[in-house]
């Protein structure tokens, strides 16, 4: 980062509100409502859908304390960028720089953009009756160019936008359990689920723990259980995006732990509460087979006006991740600026907007060429997934050595259950890094081929970075 005194640099301007609506505003995208379902088809019953978000939350929850210790200890803008230069080496810090700016953050911007795109054309699809077939590109164009504008003009824009976007998205599903409890369906649909369950149980003694009973009773396939892990982390993922504006945050000793632990607890609890308002309402058969379950949830109440609801509060959500992700995303590529020569022009602070101009408009432009390229929500996901796991894993596994290498670093706060829970969140890092590249080999072999192209492509620019410095000294 520029040395003291050559430059605008970051100011202290995130409170522990601030911070933490940032973490719950990425985390809580639309995961919840397109996988709820299919996680409930990895569980025998109603309440393993329960212990299943109970253990992703608690696995999360593993791998943020470990985000805590790593930020505190080094407050710096940038994150596992961070992290990963004095763990293994600048070749490292850099390669991650690279990915997140050419793969990872665009990507997900456009996952989530895309979301945005798909419940904004419900509730409003300007070229109906036209030819034109894309009306969700051009949604998803227009919230990253939008919301890319607003975090340029400056800090307090973002943050007020976040905080304004997270708390519409935490009061709809909070209004959504609110339509569970007050559904006249809602204990039929709860009686109905347990007669269900008591009729297969007087059939089998085993039937309410064999997937084979499951898909019988409710007419749908089970999914195994791993699958719906899977489906878990990847709604709970995004809070590790603290670690990103730790140079913005006020008191960063003691804010940083807590808005991770903060953020990532009250997703878990929200998370439990808009599962069992869908169980409450629709039962563990009609959870499983759902194809929109928040909107046949909200339509038990209001019928007429349910699809409209649910699909502005999906687009509110959305549209929190977009701007959390375009916000924290753009302060990692200021990181790699900063430090790299080649990438000179995207470390510098605007003197004016007090934020990274440059770095965020070069994350908007590759966001964009992304949605044209990408082109579907599935296709950003896959594009993004080997990559993330792998940075989670080699962060993760940077406590440890770090711990060795820099014992004399003073650590505010220490992983709790040290290794213990590293080295469990390490574990399912690697299985969640295997599945995606088996998943990706047998479905989608074009964007492997990319990626395998993209991401090494990081070795030689670095190689170019060290040559320009050692150039110039």
């Amino acid at each position: 980062m520029p040395p003291e005194g050559e430059g605008p640099t970051p100011k202290r301007a995130l409170s522990l509100f601030d911070s933490t609506c940032l973490i719950v505003g990425i985390i809580i995208g639309v995961g919840i409502y397109q996988t709820a379902p299919d996680v409930a088809k990895g569980v025998a019953c109603w309440w393993g859908v329960v212990a299943i978000w109970v253990v992703g939350g608690a696995l999360s929850l593993c791998g943020a304390i470990g985000y805590a210790e790593l930020a505190t200890a080094y407050p710096r803008e940038g994150g596992d960028y961070v992290y990963l230069n004095r763990a293994y080496g600048r070749w490292a810090g850099f390669l991650f720089g690279w990915i997140q700016l050419v793969v990872v953050r665009p990507g997900d911007i456009v996952v989530m953009a895309f979301a945005f795109a798909t419940y904004a054309r419900v509730i409003y699809d300007p070229f109906t009756g036209t030819d034109f077939a894309y009306c969700q590109q051009v949604y998803a164009l227009a919230s990253v160019a939008v919301l890319t504008l607003v975090n340029i003009l400056g800090v307090r824009e973002g943050k007020w936008t976040q905080n304004l976007l997270t708390s519409a998205k935490v009061l709809g599903l909070l209004a959504t359990v609110a339509v569970a409890l007050i559904a006249p369906g809602s204990a039929v649909a709860t009686e109905s689920a347990v007669a269900a369950e008591s009729a297969v149980a007087a059939e089998s003694a085993v039937a309410a723990e064999s997937a084979v009973a499951a898909e019988s009773a409710d007419g749908f396939d089970p999914w195994p259980m791993s699958v719906a892990l899977i489906l878990v982390l990847f709604t709970f993922g995004g809070w590790n995006e603290m670690a990103y504006v730790a140079a913005e945050v006020k008191n960063p000793r003691r804010n940083i732990v807590r808005a991770l632990v903060l953020g990532t607890l009250a997703v878990t609890v929200l998370y439990l509460l808009a599962n069992g308002a869908f169980l409450l309402t629709l039962g563990y058969g009609g959870l499983a087979t759902s194809e929109a379950v928040a909107e046949e949830t909200v339509s038990t109440v209001f019928p007429h006006t349910g699809g409209r609801l649910i699909s502005a509060l999906i687009c509110i959500s959305a549209l929190g991740a977009v701007n959390g992700l375009i916000f924290t995303g753009a302060r990692i590529t200021y990181a790699v600026g900063a430090e790299h020569r080649i990438f000179r022009k995207l470390g510098q602070w605007h003197p004016r907007t007090g934020t990274p101009v440059a770095a965020l408009l070069l994350q908007g432009a590759i966001a964009l060429v992304l949605v044209v390229l990408l082109g579907s929500f599935l296709d950003a996901v896959l594009y993004t997934a080997p990559a993330v796991y792998s940075f989670y894993l080699a962060t993760s596994l940077a406590v440890i050595v770090l711990r060795r290498k820099e014992p004399d670093v003073q650590r505010p706060y220490k992983v709790t259950g040290y290794p213990f829970t590293t080295l469990l969140f390490c574990a399912v890092c690697g299985y969640l890094i295997y599945s995606a590249v088996t998943y990706a080999f047998g479905n989608h072999v074009d964007t492997v081929w990319i990626l395998s192209i993209v991401i090494p492509l990081g070795l030689p620019v670095y190689w170019i970075s060290r040559r320009m410095s050692a150039s110039s000294e």
